[in-house]
């Protein structure tokens, strides 16, 4: 294609300009009658390429950079982003987000966080690591990594690709309590997903590795063999008849239970009395041997930040402690519309790391016995203000702690406040390709629906 660029460094913002962006609509909004302001600026430049069958199929590169401002006139609050980060740019948005303001309702909950509040440091989490990965060589490790996954197998037929990705970015907040940060990341990526055919029909699977330092990367063999060994084992799968029996949850299926609490204990969700855990702080959520933990300065975590969209820096906070709910999942506004203080997660959670046991999968694995082992999960079917839980599910059904065949097109239901209390143990198979680190997860019983 003629393109042999890689992503350097250079193509982000420095620190200093993005300072100098957000002074700028800082100072603009003062002097035009913001009685406070704040504004953030995120900037990044990666470079992605896939290849599939062998053929390069896609190859992008990306620069992308914004700038929001908002502003507040006593209570009113107005915001506004561009792009463009010339002077004239950036007070024409402060200027339209003065102009929003006039004309909005007050919020008597609107504001900036109170400045003893604001992160007084900024750590280094080792999070930067910037891939100049040059096409040609970013071609190479697809090809390597969908090659080993084809030839892995003669069942496999077909290919949905192999992608590879180097992302970097810079993150820089500032507002009129005088705090003004920044932070840079970065984020790689591999993956690759085939098809296998047999007389019993085609089955898709993936595999995949994240990580903020190339080096960290599993090798493109590593994650060919993987994905070809996923979808081959779901040859032949079947549907179950319904039963209500254990369920094992592989470990990146286990993240998502743990997404559905991290929901459930956040603010807005709070706030707006949409949680089946409203109310429950001190009040036993899961087995008393369970514990869930924030930690926000995991070096090198793909969750971790020095201080969130607020300014103010995450704590390092049991969420869970002995099976009981201890905190729940605040920013500034969220705080002040339940009465509470911020927590630190205006931008969310961030790293959460879930307590586990001894036993590896094939031991977890005895452990369940006869019942379901969950892979792979599908659809959104969660209810947060009750808490029922219905999903599309395949995996493997289970029979005197072994594996005896593949399963597809059944439906795991059940109530989060009766699986979270029902969680019989964690495996320590832990799952560190997501900021909420688990491993499998055993509930007791759940229904599977099925034929």
């Amino acid at each position: 294609m003629g393109y042999n660029r890689p992503m350097p460094q250079s193509d982000l913002l420095s620190p200093q300009a993005s300072q100098d962006a957000i002074s700028a609509a800082l100072d603009h909004a003062r002097r035009h009658g913001a009685t406070a302001s704040e504004a953030t600026l995120g900037t990044s430049a990666g470079l992605s390429v896939t290849v599939r069958m062998g053929d390069l199929e896609l190859l992008k590169h990306h620069r992308d950079r914004g700038l929001q401002v908002t502003v507040f006139l006593d209570r009113r609050k107005g915001s506004a982003s561009t792009s463009d980060l010339s002077v004239g740019a950036i007070a024409d948005t402060v200027d339209a987000a003065l102009a929003i303001a006039r004309h909005a309702g007050e919020d008597p909950f609107a504001g900036l966080v109170e400045a003893e509040s604001l992160a007084t440091s900024n750590p280094d989490l080792d999070l930067f690591h910037p891939w100049d990965l040059e096409p040609g060589e970013a071609i190479r490790l697809a090809t390597e990594c969908e090659a080993v996954a084809r030839d892995h197998d003669a069942r496999i037929e077909n290919s949905e690709g192999a992608t590879v990705r180097a992302s970097a970015g810079l993150h820089a907040y500032g507002n009129s309590h005088g705090f003004l940060k920044n932070w840079r990341s970065s984020a790689h990526r591999m993956s690759c997903a085939v098809i296998a055919r047999d007389t019993t029909g085609m089955q898709q699977d993936h595999d995949y590795t994240v990580a903020r330092a190339a080096a960290d990367l599993a090798a493109p063999a590593m994650v060919g063999r993987e994905a070809a060994t996923r979808a081959v084992r779901r040859l032949g799968a079947r549907r179950m008849a319904t039963a209500e029996v254990p369920v094992l949850f592989e470990a990146p299926a286990a993240a998502t239970l743990f997404g559905h609490f991290v929901s459930a204990v956040s603010g807005s969700n709070l706030y707006r009395r949409s949680s089946f855990l409203l109310d429950q702080i001190d009040r036993p959520i899961f087995p008393e041997w369970l514990n869930i933990d924030e930690r926000p300065f995991l070096t090198r975590g793909l969750g971790s930040r020095p201080f969130d969209d607020d300014g103010v820096a995450p704590v390092e906070r049991p969420l869970v402690a002995g099976g009981i709910l201890r905190s729940y999942v605040l920013g500034g506004y969220s705080a002040r519309r339940l009465g509470l203080k911020t927590t630190g997660n205006a931008s969310g959670i961030t790293n959460l790391v879930v307590g586990h046991g001894t036993d590896a999968l094939g031991a977890m694995i005895r452990r369940l016995h006869r019942g379901f082992l969950l892979t792979d999960l599908m659809g959104f079917g969660v209810n947060l203000v009750s808490g029922d839980y219905s999903r599309g599910a395949s995996g493997f059904w289970v029979e005197n702690g072994e594996i005896q065949h593949p399963v597809e097109e059944v439906t795991v239901a059940g109530n989060l406040r009766d699986m979270f209390r029902s969680i019989v143990a964690i495996g320590a198979d832990v799952d560190r390709r997501h900021a909420i680190r688990t491993g499998p997860v055993l509930i007791e019983r759940m229904t599977l629906a099925g034929k």
